[in-house]
């Protein structure tokens, strides 16, 4: 949880990025990035292999699995799995492949059961995984290992009661892939908020595209002009860098907006706020990127996370969660999503998300033409960047061809807990100090 120093040096610092004329003094030009990033086949399939096969990812909330024998079906990153709320109490993954003939042991996309048994020759498994049942035993060899035939785990770690998942059995525990974010999160009560809504929608576009609206404010004014600018001032957007690929964005309310004002306008009888949420949470828009494909603005209300799965080289299945306090007999509503009886789900995206993705299909069109060569970003744009970046790094820069590579320009000290604009704003108070005393005469 952010103290009060702490509190007072990002402010000072989105004020700081207000008064800027240009980029901080020393941070990189940013080359362009090469085209075939949102088009190449060859990329994908490196993102597929390196990214999301060795990430920890969403897979869900406790809620959804929230007694002992629950399990779901979850695949959103390929392979199909199970999670279990184990008899014993610990929530596991594992491969939902039977380990004789490959079947799935479950086939329902949610259950509850004490055992999980394979429907196409009932090979049975505990719900820690090993294997108890085997029907007409005798016809397999006397030295049948059945120890050894367990269902195959999938590293399954929560933080609060939120479930992530990780195929690398070798990847670093989740606490350690978060960082600092694990510390930052602590005030939003991530082990007290309930599941309130989770709905899925896709889209024609590659995933990047339709992430990349959700990682900068520069487009804020012009899109967004009646829903996010009243709330967001995009010219003191402050972004932070953080080990692993996350980020930060914080931006104050524009300076003719009280941000707290609005919200309790906004906000009907019956909410339940989060009483633990710090200053910033609640006057500001403090916006992180979980690496790879977390987008989640946290306030005193809402845990509300944009997860982007790709399901093809281009396109997407975005799906819209609400996370909040317990609202009593009511469930919180769904931030992101409104009714909407032609859907297949019944729900539309709300008009802060039709707003983002209204130009996924057409971007991913024109990005596929020949006229697409490459990208220019922005200072303010640094947080894709900074996301590219990480990306090589994780799909290893000599696994990366050359025509696709982007260069590591953003160094780790601009990296958490380095930050040279902070040394620049200090200068800056200084000498407005040592000014003082002769303005004064």
């Amino acid at each position: 949880m952010m103290d009060a120093g702490e509190v007072a040096h990002l402010k000072a610092m989105m004020e700081w990025e207000g008064r800027r004329t240009a980029p901080p003094e020393g941070f990189p030009t940013l080359p362009d990035m090469p085209a075939g990033r949102y088009t190449s086949a060859e990329y994908f399939a490196l993102e597929q292999q390196h990214v999301f096969r060795k990430s920890w990812l969403f897979a869900g909330h406790l809620d959804e699995i929230p007694e002992r024998g629950c399990y779901m079906r979850w695949h959103n990153a390929g392979d199909p799995i199970v999670i279990v709320h184990g008899m014993d109490g610990v929530v596991r993954a594992f491969h939902n492949t039977c380990r004789h003939r490959g079947a799935p042991v479950v086939t329902e996309d949610r259950g509850k059961s004490a055992r999980l048994m394979c429907g196409y020759h009932n090979w049975t498994y505990k719900t820690d995984g090993s294997l108890v049942g085997v029907p007409e035993r005798r016809d397999f060899p006397a030295d049948f290992d059945m120890s050894c035939r367990s269902l195959m785990p999938v590293r399954c770690e929560l933080f609060g009661k939120i479930i992530y998942v990780n195929f690398d059995m070798e990847a670093m525990p989740l606490l350690d892939w978060l960082g600092p974010l694990a510390r930052e999160w602590e005030e939003f009560a991530f082990d007290r908020i309930r599941l309130g809504a989770r709905h899925s929608f896709d889209l024609q576009c590659n995933w990047k595209i339709a992430m990349e609206a959700n990682m900068e404010v520069y487009h804020v004014p012009f899109i967004h002009p009646n829903t996010v600018a009243p709330l967001v001032d995009s010219t003191r957007n402050y972004n932070t860098f953080y080990p692993n690929g996350h980020a930060r964005m914080l931006a104050p309310p524009p300076r003719t907006t009280d941000r707290e004002h609005v919200r309790a306008i906004d906000s009907p009888p019956g909410w339940q706020q989060i009483d633990t949420v710090g200053e910033l949470g609640r006057t500001a828009t403090q916006s992180y990127t979980l690496f790879p494909n977390w987008v989640s603005p946290l306030s005193n209300y809402f845990v509300p996370p944009l997860v982007f799965w790709p399901t093809s080289l281009n396109t997407t299945r975005l799906e819209l969660v609400t996370m909040a306090l317990d609202w009593g007999d009511a469930p919180p509503p769904d931030l992101w999503t409104v009714p909407d009886a032609t859907q297949p789900n019944g729900r539309q995206m709300s008009p802060i998300i039709l707003e983002d993705t209204q130009f996924g299909e057409a971007i991913q069109k024109s990005v596929e033409g020949s006229a697409f060569r490459s990208v220019p970003l922005s200072y303010q744009e640094a947080r894709i960047y900074s996301f590219h970046q990480s990306l090589d790094r994780m799909i290893g820069d000599g696994n990366v061809p050359a025509h696709l590579r982007v260069e590591q320009v953003i160094g780790p000290e601009w990296v958490w807990p380095n930050d040279p604009r902070a040394q620049q704003l200090a200068a800056e108070q200084n000498r407005e100090a040592r000014l003082a005393p002769e303005a004064a005469k």
